[in-house]
């Protein structure tokens, strides 16, 4: 009874999709810290300059939305990472590697790796299901019926939080749209994704996002967000590759035959008191989300 204990705590934390910190980082001896640089804020830009809403950053992120969303079957990669504070102090960076299909109105699939333990998520329609191949248990629960309000219900009762979220659901601008307070267009690298991208910030309900967005394609290749009430301003960063539109979904990618046969518990949420500091925000339409 304990092991089952321990291994549905180490299941609901692979959940909740936030990486587990136990590395401490380590500063060798007779190295003096150096002094922290004194931070002052940026002078503010002249009132009336330009636009909140800049109309070159709203046609990107409309353009890229419009893609996303007309897409009735999509896969790609997303490595994201997330920094979380060492025993010094300074931020150790933490990385989790999602391979996701996706089929609309109502399927969706992630497989993830990275600085934790291996977990599978399975969405069909009608339940939702986290497995942990190695523990062998497997957290299932009815689900809504549509991958929108799945991702809403999936975060607030038991914490599952998807990085990528905005390239998830039905209107990606939409969502964006609601708490949007400020777009400007920073403009191009030829760096990121191995492709031509448009830059573009924006800022609206407690978050501020740098995306780049392929000028072709315009499809997400990288995106970073700052949580504004987050004291140690920690970033998340998401890089996508692997994309592929409308392609054909395998029979039966949204079940897993292991998951079946494992060990079946309740989803719960793994931290019921406050969140913590740098948590992401819920997928919910009133909080805006990084690609």
């Amino acid at each position: 009874m304990r092991q089952d204990l321990v291994c549905a705590r180490t299941l609901l934390v692979a959940l909740s999709l936030l990486v587990v910190a136990g590395v401490s980082a380590q500063q060798p001896p007779g190295i003096p810290s150096a002094p922290a640089p004194a931070l002052s804020a940026p002078p503010a830009a002249p009132p009336g300059t330009a636009p909140a809403l800049e109309p070159k950053a709203i046609e990107v992120l409309k353009a890229s939305s419009s893609r996303l969303a007309a897409a009735r079957t999509m896969s790609f990669t997303a490595v994201a990472s997330y920094e979380s504070p060492s025993r010094l102090g300074p931020a150790l960076v933490y990385t989790t590697r999602s391979l996701v299909t996706l089929q609309r109105p109502d399927k969706l699939r992630v497989i993830q790796t990275g600085d934790g333990p291996t977990s599978e998520f399975y969405y069909n329609g009608k339940t939702m299901v986290a497995f942990m191949p190695a523990e062998k248990l497997a957290a299932v629960a009815d689900a809504p019926p549509t991958i929108d309000s799945m991702l809403e219900a999936a975060y607030q009762s038991h914490g599952t939080y998807f990085p990528f979220t905005d390239a998830l659901v039905a209107d990606p601008y939409g969502d964006i749209a609601k708490g949007l307070e400020l777009a400007f267009y920073v403009g191009q690298s030829r760096v990121v994704g191995g492709t031509t991208t448009d830059i573009v910030a924006y800022a609206g309900d407690g978050v501020f996002v740098q995306m780049w967005i392929g000028v072709q394609d315009k499809l997400p290749r990288m995106a970073r967000a700052v949580f504004q009430k987050d004291p140690l301003q920690l970033r998340h960063q998401v890089e996508f590759s692997s994309w592929k539109l409308d392609g054909a979904v395998p029979a039966g990618a949204f079940a897993s035959s292991r998951a079946a046969a494992a060990k079946r518990m309740p989803f719960a949420h793994p931290d019921p008191g406050p969140p913590m500091v740098g948590t992401p925000p819920p997928p919910a339409a009133e909080t805006p989300k990084t690609k």
